[in-house]
C-alpha cells in the first residue's frame, strides 16, 4: 500500500456513523487504502478506536421498494472528528444507510460538506449519503442519484435528478459521485479515483474467487469489488452451484471474546458455473475465509484446482481460513504464510511456516502466495495482490 516515488499520497476522509450501510463503508475504506490512498474514517463525538454500529441492507431488485436490514460488522474508526484539519484532504466520501439521516442533523458535518463543495473537492456519496450534501447547497443545480425515496427531497435541494434503472448506477458530474446502492461500489469508486486524479495502469486480468455457504461476508465481497474497481473480470464460484445462485455469508467479529462472532451476512449471487471453470483460464486465485473453507477442503475437484493454480506459480491469496484449503492441497511445504492463529498446528504439520497473526492485520507474501490474518489485512492483501498481477494505481 503505497505510492511510487515522486507521487503525492492523496488523503480522504470517510464520513461514518452508527448504521451506515456495511459494504457502502468498509468497501471504499479498504479498496482506497489497497489502491495507496490514506483513509481516514471519522464520525461526530466519537474518536480513533471507537466503535461504528454498521447496517446489512438486504436490497430488493427495484429501486423503488423498501428493503430489510439487520446488524453488519463494527467499524473501528482511525482518526477523530474534532481533529479534522480540511486542508489536509482531498476528497470526502458519504457511505449510505441509516446514518446520513442523523450526521445532516449536525452543523459540524453539514458545514464540513459544505467546505468540500465549495473548494470543488472529489465528493462521493452513495445511497442515503446524498441526505447530508443536500442542506450543505452541494447538490443544487447537479445531476445526482440515489435510490429513488431519495427524489423528492433532492429535487426540493435543486438537484437533477437521474432516475436509475438498476441498483447500480452511478453518475459523475465534475467533482461530485454519485450512488443508488454498493451493488455499484466497482463503478463509484472507479469514478471517485479518477476525480481524485488516479489512473488503473494494467491490461484485464481473470481472477478466480471460490466460496462456499458462510463465507465471510467482507473476505468475499471487498477482494470481489475491489478487484472489478481496477478492470479485473472476477468470477466467483462455488461447488454444486451455478451462476445467479447465492451463498449466505457470516459476519466475524473481535468482540473480545476466546475468538470471533458470527451472525448472518449478505447473500452473495454467484457470477460464473463451477463445474464450467478452467484454471489455465484465470491468472490468479482467491480463497475467502469463513466457515466454507473446513468444508470446501474436502471437495477434491477444489484441490484439484488449488493445486493447478500453485503448480503454475499463479498468484494465490488466501485471507484467515482459507489457509484450510491450502493446508488440504499440500501446498504450503517450505511457505510462510499466516491466517487464524486456530489453524497455526494444522499449517506447521504440513510443512509451512505460520508467521503470528499479531497484530490482525498482518500480511505475508513469500512467491505466489499471499496471505492475510483476516479481513483487517485486505488492504495490503490486495495491494500485494496487484504487484503481482502487474497492476499499478498512479496518481
Amino acid at each position: 500500500m503505497g505510492n511510487p516515488e515522486g507521487e503525492v499520497q492523496r488523503r480522504v476522509l470517510l464520513l461514518c456513523g452508527d448504521y451506515m450501510e456495511d459494504y457502502e463503508a468498509m468497501v471504499p475504506f479498504q479498496a482506497l487504502q489497497a489502491f495507496g490512498v490514506s483513509v481516514d474514517a471519522v464520525s461526530p463525538v466519537k474518536k480513533a478506536g471507537d466503535i461504528c454500529a454498521t447496517a446489512i441492507t438486504i436490497q430488493v431488485e427495484s429501486t423503488d421498494q423498501a428493503n430489510a436490514e439487520s446488524r453488519g460488522h463494527n467499524f473501528t474508526l482511525n482518526a477523530t472528528f474534532d481533529d479534522i484539519e480540511f486542508d489536509k484532504y482531498d476528497g470526502l466520501v458519504i457511505p449510505g444507510g441509516r446514518s446520513p439521516e442523523h450526521l445532516a442533523m449536525k452543523a459540524s458535518v453539514v458545514e464540513l460538506a459544505r467546505k468540500f463543495s465549495d473548494s470543488r473537492k472529489p465528493i462521493a456519496a452513495i445511497c442515503h449519503g446524498l441526505l447530508v450534501l443536500a442542506p450543505a447547497g452541494a447538490v443544487k443545480g447537479r445531476k445526482c442519484t440515489a435510490v429513488s425515496a431519495m427524489k423528492p427531497g433532492l429535487v426540493a435541494a435543486g438537484a437533477h435528478w437521474v432516475e436509475p434503472d438498476s441498483l447500480s448506477v452511478c453518475v459523475a458530474d465534475d467533482n461530485l459521485i454519485t450512488g443508488v446502492t454498493y451493488y455499484g461500489n466497482p463503478e463509484f469508486i472507479r469514478l471517485f479515483l479518477k476525480t481524485l486524479g488516479g489512473n488503473i495502469c494494467a491490461s484485464e486480468r481473470r481472477v478466480l474467487i471460490i466460496i462456499g455457504d458462510y463465507a465471510e461476508d467482507y473476505e468475499v465481497t471487498v477482494p470481489y469489488q475491489t478487484l472489478k474497481v481496477l478492470g479485473c473480470h472476477v468470477d466467483v464460484v462455488c461447488p454444486k452451484k451455478k451462476a445467479g445462485d447465492t451463498c449466505p455469508t457470516a459476519i466475524r467479529d473481535l468482540e473480545g471474546g476466546q475468538t470471533y462472532s458470527e451472525i448472518r451476512g449478505h447473500n452473495f449471487v454467484l457470477t460464473a458455473d463451477f463445474e464450467s471453470i478452467d484454471a489455465s483460464s484465470y491468472d490468479a486465485l482467491v480463497l475467502p475465509g469463513g466457515k466454507a473453507p473446513e468444508f470446501l477442503a474436502l471437495k477434491e475437484d477444489v484441490i484439484v484446482l488449488v493445486k493447478q493454480f500453485m503448480e503454475a506459480r499463479k498468484p494465490v491469496a488466501s485471507i484467515c481460513h482459507g489457509l484450510e484449503i491450502l493446508v488440504a492441497a499440500g501446498v504450503l511445504q517450505g511457505k510462510k504464510c499466516t491466517g487464524y492463529p486456530g489453524i497455526k498446528a494444522r499449517v506447521v504439520s504440513s510443512g509451512g511456516t505460520f508467521v503470528e497473526a499479531d497484530p490482525i492485520d498482518r500480511c505475508v507474501s513469500d512467491g505466489n502466495l499471499v496471505t492475510a490474518a483476516a479481513w483487517h489485512g485486505q488492504p495490503e492483501l490486495i495491494s500485494q495482490l496487484m504487484t503481482l498481477l502487474d497492476i499499478r494505481v498512479s496518481f
